[in-house]
């Protein structure tokens, strides 16, 4: 029987950073960009899986994927079937932001076997654009989806921000309802987080405050319920059969292998993450092993630790079954009192062998899920 196995690929450019954002990446001109995508293939040509591994989905993330030449995405995804066994049914996802995409790139992606598009649009509104320092505007939004969808693309995920500076309730409904009339077949909708390090975190942001988010959250699910999105994880919404696998896969624990600059990986117990130094990675990527960083073997506790605030941010919650036969322990043994407790204050449900985060438990779910984390 075949091992379902993710893939992630990381492309750290874009065309610059935003305010908000402390992901690995930034600007890199074509030289560097080649240089770079050199080094992935030869960290893909001399990777090695198990005989029995099969890749059930490929991401490639960034950064900004969209900004590097598209023939580039093509030798990856080439590379990618030549050493490894691809599923023939594999979810291929692209990232791009608006603005670095055409429609020779976009039919280029399709030759080359992407069949998901995610567009980071994050709002609607060009002066939320603006401060946030995105490169785009709504407009070029339209007309890339547009392109997308003429160039074949019948996946598209479109990224959503609330909480933005200067943003209210009404602004962000207006994103909502902008982005619902162009009918993509999945919304992800997050809060802003100012993260330590970023230009945002030294600045003075005027935030919506602490109760109008968590409106701007609920007004949000039940919107979007109301067009045909059902939501299937704290932040994302899907038309029916079109939920990330990919992500859905990576709540669920599927091992999953990272490639290229910083990229994480967790395989079987074994969780470690590629080399962040640009140099380190062109210089030996055709060393796997060698780049490969911060490896630790997770603990069975923290193995459980995962399944469970991982596996709750999902809305159908976890299987007991599932925890039974990963871990050879009853939920119960290890978290009875903790999910009674949920239980009778409204915060979790648990029904048909499943435990999962009531409507109430989502609006406090850092708090509930910060009590599954064991103590031995």
């Amino acid at each position: 029987m075949k091992q379902a196995t993710e893939l992630y690929l990381h492309i750290p450019f874009c065309v610059k950073k935003c305010e908000y954002c402390d992901f690995l990446s930034g600007p890199a001109d074509a030289a560097r960009q080649d240089a770079y995508a050199k080094a992935l293939l030869r960290e893909i040509e001399n990777t090695v899986l198990p005989d029995d591994t099969e890749i059930s989905s490929i991401f490639i993330g960034g950064g900004t994927p969209s900004v590097i030449p598209e023939e580039w995405i093509q030798h990856f995804l080439d590379k990618i079937r030549d050493r490894f066994c691809l599923a023939a049914d594999a979810e291929i996802t692209i990232e791009a932001n608006p603005g670095t995409l055409n429609r020779e790139k976009l039919s280029a992606y399709r030759r080359g076997g992407v069949n998901r598009l995610s567009i980071g649009l994050q709002s609607a509104v060009d002066s939320e654009l603006k401060r946030l320092g995105r490169i785009h505007t709504f407009r070029d939004f339209q007309e890339n989806f547009e392109e997308a969808r003429n160039a074949g693309f019948s996946n598209i995920n479109v990224d959503l921000m609330m909480a933005l500076p200067g943003q209210n309730r009404a602004s962000w409904r207006k994103s909502l309802e902008t982005v619902a009339a162009f009918s993509p077949e999945h919304i992800s909708a997050y809060s802003l987080i100012v993260e330590p390090g970023t230009p945002f975190a030294g600045q003075e942001l005027d935030l919506p405050g602490e109760e109008e988010e968590r409106q701007m959250y609920w007004e949000t699910v039940d919107f979007l319920k109301f067009r045909g999105y059902e939501q299937y994880e704290i932040s994302n919404f899907a038309k029916a059969g079109y939920e990330c696998r990919h992500n859905i896969g990576y709540w669920m624990r599927t091992p999953y292998l990272g490639l290229g600059l910083g990229a994480s990986s967790l395989i079987e117990e074994n969780r470690f993450s590629n080399t962040e130094n640009m140099g380190e990675y062109l210089t030996v990527s055709g060393e796997p092993d060698s780049i490969r960083k911060n490896r630790e073997t997770l603990t069975a506790e923290e193995q459980m630790e995962e399944f469970m605030f991982l596996g709750l941010r999902m809305t159908k919650g976890v299987s007991e079954n599932r925890f039974l036969q990963l871990y050879g322990a009853d939920m119960d043994e290890i978290y009875g009192a903790v999910i009674a407790r949920f239980v009778e204050l409204g915060l979790m449900e648990r029904a048909n062998g499943r435990v999962r985060l009531s409507r109430e438990g989502v609006s406090v779910s850092n708090a509930v899920m910060s009590e599954f984390l064991l103590s031995f």
